[in-house]
């Protein structure tokens, strides 16, 4: 088992209607498939909660990952990554508000992380606790680094999300390289989404009508 220390996670979510014109401006500015280079990663998410959603109520997340590579490697257990994470807002933070028109640009959250190798033990076990796994959601993710020579991109992660809702990158790091990634990429503030994919998700089926379920592909 390894964790990632606490820290503060500062992010945005954006919207793309053009996956391909996105790929070919982060192929214009020299980015690269970040950590090992595994590609298109395909993610399982469970949000876990209790029954009174007292997690939610305090704006913290509790969440097991699955994360699947394509390809290849797809069917082989070892090449899966089984990451628990919790989120919660900053010390002196006000609970997070994620609605629409929030003054804040980016997202700041305090994460703790650490990668485990049995996700389904790990849910028994909350259950066991009186917690539930009340939300389902997936995506494929590629992860992009701009070049090292971009020194004002240090420690910035640039992720292309294909999700059941539509195509979004989240941009997560220092602030203000997040700034200036998302204006080489051709966005301004006005397009930040501070709103998790949940939050989206409620919002797309409001405005289509529909019931909320889990956000999955359709198969």
């Amino acid at each position: 088992m390894s964790a990632k220390n606490m820290a503060h996670e500062t992010e945005i979510k954006l919207r793309v209607a053009d996956a391909r014109k996105f790929r070919a401006r982060l192929k214009e500015l020299g980015a690269g498939m970040a950590g090992s280079g595994t590609g298109r990663v395909h993610e399982w998410n469970v949000l876990f909660d209790t029954p009174r959603e007292d997690l939610r109520q305090r704006g913290q997340l509790l969440r097991i990952r699955t994360q699947t590579p394509e390809g290849a490697n797809a069917t082989k257990a070892e090449a899966r990554r089984v990451l628990l994470t919790f989120k919660r807002p900053i010390d002196g933070d006000p609970v997070w508000d994620e609605r629409e028109g929030s003054e804040r640009r980016h997202k700041v959250r305090e994460e703790i992380e650490v990668e485990v190798s049995d996700a389904e033990t790990l849910a028994r076990i909350f259950e066991g606790l009186g917690m539930r796994g009340w939300f389902r959601y997936e995506k494929y993710r590629t992860t992009f680094r701009l070049p090292d020579s971009e020194k004002w991109a240090e420690g910035l992660l640039i992720e292309l999300d294909e999700t059941p809702i539509g195509v979004f990158a989240e941009l997560e790091g220092p602030a203000e390289a997040i700034d200036r990634a998302a204006k080489e990429m051709g966005y301004g503030e006005r397009d930040y989404i501070v709103m998790n994919y949940l939050s989206l998700y409620r919002a797309e089926c409001q405005r289509r009508g529909e019931k909320p379920g889990d956000m999955v592909f359709q198969t």
